[in-house]
């Protein structure tokens, strides 16, 4: 009995393993937090602490520092159809020269939700969400065509989302 709760007690106070190659090695405990969070991200921290085996406060803690570390986010996600956004579309990106200036100036626009440096038919890929079909043709033709080293651009216009899930985290 006594060994269950010393094994208890140090593992609240065990949290992410400090970070190997700049890469938080998290444990299980960790893990389960993340599931918890991700199942519902206002689920209240005594109980994700009773799914998991720590307290609240312990659970508070590792919750703050998974943020600190960058390993996950709580947001809210919106449909963007509901907020008044009607045309999504992926951009393929072909750059000649630095791949990663061109990557920097993309992430800057507020229209350009994620940003991916790839290996294959494109350099970058960025998922752009705007108002409707002319604020798209702005944003590709005269932002993105215009920043300097792009090459070209193959658009992908979103005619319906069948699935976005944000699940993937602790698989």
């Amino acid at each position: 009995m006594h060994s269950e709760r010393v094994a208890s007690r140090s593992a609240e106070h065990r949290d992410a393993r400090e970070p190997r190659n700049g890469t938080p090695q998290l444990d299980a405990v960790s893990l389960g937090i993340i599931e918890q969070l991700q199942e519902d991200g206002r689920r209240p921290y005594a109980a994700i602490g009773k799914a998991v085996g720590l307290s609240e406060a312990a659970v508070r803690q590792r919750v703050q520092k998974l943020l600190d570390q960058g390993v996950m986010q709580i947001v809210a996600v919106t449909d963007p159809l509901t907020v008044g956004f009607r045309r999504q579309a992926m951009v393929g990106i072909n750059v000649e020269g630095d791949t990663e200036s061109v990557a920097d100036a993309l992430t800057a626009m507020s229209e350009v939700e994620y940003v991916v440096m790839t290996a294959g038919s494109f350099d970058l890929l960025a998922e752009i969400v705007c108002e409707d079909d002319d604020h798209l043709l702005d944003v590709i033709n005269k932002r993105i065509r215009a920043l300097s080293g792009v090459r070209s651009t193959e658009s992908f216009v979103y005619l319906k989302l069948k699935k976005q899930t944000y699940m993937w985290g602790t698989r």
